[in-house]
Order: structure tokens, then sequence, then C-alpha cells
């Protein structure tokens, strides 16, 4: 059964910007809300694979666009801004998705590094509320997804730099939810666990598996369900929370 048969279509008339949408979490994501009605634009430095993926969505019948977009770069997320200001004059979500992972110890950990996590994975984050918040008020009821991690809260040896910058995401999606209730615009974070996705294919064996009560990594549909949920008039009293999709790692 399709997202569509199973939801309905929760994002006729709506347009979603998808960071890190060229393969994975963010790919899976711009498939169910496009499935579900949405007009989506989903945005990468990963340039073939997101041109390719949205060839393939359009295949489906699918409205997906794919643009270039550098998410520590102010003057990309300018770009981007204009692309769907022209194409729609609003942007009713805006999932930031985008996120690159590095696993050293700290006193092995190099400052390049750390900035480098820090730009894309926060910075890029804080950039899109920005950039985006014009069109976010063109729309009736705009929604943001800011895509943290179970490292986020718990911590993990070795993740010094990526745990500090979805830690940081946390932060953000509180601010960014207050400081937007009153305009209509809500924000909530995504805190997946372990999902299989190209980011962490270099992991060690097992990964988060073994401390996952569930015992398996989440497939990234799973998540794309949760996006949806978010992103949708489902929660529409929800804001400024942290919805946790880890198979019960947290409850440890």
């Amino acid at each position: 059964m399709s997202a569509v048969e199973g939801q309905g279509h929760r994002f006729v008339d709506r347009v979603a910007l998808i960071t890190g949408g060229a393969r994975g979490q963010g790919l899976a994501h711009a498939h169910r809300l496009a499935d579900e009605g949405a007009s989506v634009y989903i945005s990468d430095v990963l340039q073939d694979e997101g041109e390719l993926a949205a060839e393939s969505l359009r295949g489906k019948g699918l409205d997906v666009h794919f643009h270039f977009l550098d998410v520590s770069d102010p003057g990309s997320w300018d770009d981007m801004f204009s692309v769907i200001k022209t194409g729609h004059g609003k942007l009713d979500v805006l999932v930031n998705n985008a996120g690159i992972i590095n696993v050293a110890p700290i006193e092995k950990e190099s400052l390049e590094a750390w900035t480098r996590i820090l730009n894309v994975n926060l910075t890029g984050a804080f950039l899109g509320i920005q950039t985006m918040l014009p069109l976010l008020r063109e729309a009736d009821a705009a929604a943001v997804v800011n895509t943290s991690s179970i490292f986020g809260p718990s911590g993990a040896a070795g993740y010094a730099a990526y745990a500090s910058s979805k830690a940081g995401l946390l932060g953000l999606t509180k601010v960014a939810a207050l400081e937007l209730a009153s305009e209509g615009i809500r924000v909530n974070a995504l805190v997946p666990g372990g999902v299989s996705t190209e980011l962490n294919a270099l992991e060690p064996d097992g990964g988060v598996v073994p401390e996952t009560p569930m015992g398996r990594r989440a497939d990234v549909s799973e998540l794309a369900a949760a996006v949806a949920y978010l992103a949708s008039s489902d929660a529409s009293f929800v804001t400024g929370t942290e919805l946790v999709v880890d198979g019960g790692f947290m409850t440890r």
C-alpha cells in the first residue's frame, strides 16, 4: 500500500524543501511527502545524484525537482530562496536533513573536521530557518523539521563534533519554536536511532544495533513517516518537541 493510499493527500498544494535530499533519509522524506501530494525541492551538494534522484521520482509521477545547495554557504541559501520564491512564492515545509559525520576521539579530532561538521549539521539548519523564514511566513501553517540524532542527547564516544552538532540542533529547535509559534510556524526535531544509510556505511560492525531493544536499524521509510507526521496538520499542536524514533535505544 502506498503512502497516498495509507495516509491520503496531506500535502496537496504544499511546497517542501529537503536538504541532503539526494540519497538516504532525505530522499526517503522527499518520496513520502511527494507521494502525499507535495511539490518537493530536494537539495544537496551531490549534484549528479540529486538530479538522478529527482528524475527517478518524476518518473513515478511525483512533483520533485533538484537544486544544488551547500547548506553551510549563505549565498547558496540565497539562491535556493530565489528558486522557490520564483517557482511557488511560499514554503510550507522545511526539512533540515543535511548532515555529515566523522569518527575520532577528542584528542585526535582536527579543528578542520570539527568546524566542518558544525557548519553543515548545525549552522546549515540555522541558515535554512533564517533564510527561508519569509517564505515560511507566506504559508498558512508552515512546519520545520530538524534532523538530530540519539547521539545528541545521549552522546557517543568518538563522535564529539557530530554529537555536539546534533545536541545543538535540539537547542535551535526549541528557540525557533518559541520565537515562531505566534506566527503559526511549528518547529520540531526528529531524533533517529540507528538507520541504514550511506552516511553510516563505514561504522563498525553492529553500530548501535546491540544496544537497540528492537535489535535492528530503522528503514529510511520509517523515519520518513515520522517526518510526514511532524510536517502535517496531524501535528498541528506539536512544536518545540523531539520525536525519538530509535527502536527503544533511549530507554536503556
